[in-house]
């Protein structure tokens, strides 16, 4: 991802050093769809044409992507079959999430993983810009046991629509995957998942109670605190084996 450095002075232990950090760069976007503005967001400027193509997917405003197009700082996206402009809301966040239009269906999928899936997965969502600058969220997308994608943002909920923009430009069937994040689940980054139909949901961080009521209504496995050798599953336990036979 995107990255400068910017000299400081840091105090530890009261001595005095000129140091050079690696530093998080953010701009501003625009969303377009069908040529109809519907978002301005901050956002990481890499991995444009996947977070204009996740975002219509996980906002619920389409279930198709035909194209995206980039120009300056507007992404373009386009679809046969998308809503009518004039329904659209437009909205503006700082992290992605511009509530338009869509409620989440159930999702439905047969995947099944063991708690070692869990931990893989979780060491995965660590990344290197995670760790240097402390001012990136992280998401990762597992398709069987493949890492296929990893987005890091300033935004948490754009690195949930940067990997699954890539898997609509791939043609990768999301009922198949499964997401991990760095970020807390509240019920926008859940429902953004569920629009999405992905059917398991592991992040580092805590959810809240809406957050756990829409994955629970949403049939979303949803796990959080998952770090070190611990897990917590709060709704849909059924999907991960050998946790209810115990």
């Amino acid at each position: 991802m995107a990255l400068c450095h910017h000299r400081g002075l840091q105090v530890r232990n009261g001595i005095q050093e000129g140091i050079e950090d690696a530093i998080t760069i953010e701009d501003q976007f625009r969303i377009f769809f069908n040529d109809y503005p519907i978002a301005e967001m901050v956002a990481s400027p890499d991995q444009l044409r996947e977070l204009g193509a996740g975002f219509v997917i996980t906002e619920g405003i389409t279930r198709c992507v035909d194209k995206v197009r980039l120009e300056g700082d507007s992404i373009l996206v386009y679809s046969d079959t998308g809503c009518d402009a004039p329904r659209l809301k437009k909205g503006i966040g700082s992290s992605g999430g511009a509530c338009i239009l869509g409620i989440p269906g159930i999702v439905s999928s047969d995947i099944r993983l063991t708690p070692d899936d869990i931990f893989s997965i979780t060491r995965e969502i660590e990344t290197e810009e995670w760790r240097r600058t402390g001012a990136v969220h992280c998401s990762v997308l597992f398709c069987g046991n493949t890492c296929v994608v990893r987005s890091s943002d300033v935004g948490r909920h754009n690195t949930v629509d940067k990997v699954v923009g890539y898997a609509i430009l791939h043609g990768i069937d999301l009922s198949l995957c499964v997401i991990g994040c760095t970020g807390r689940q509240p019920a926008g980054m859940v429902r953004k998942n569920a629009n999405a139909g992905i059917p398991v949901v592991v992040s580092r961080a805590a959810s809240t109670d809406k957050g756990i009521a829409t994955a629970d209504a949403a049939g979303i496995t949803l796990i959080c605190f998952s770090r070190g050798d611990r897990f917590t599953i709060y709704t849909h336990a059924e999907r991960i084996s050998g946790v209810l036979d115990r």
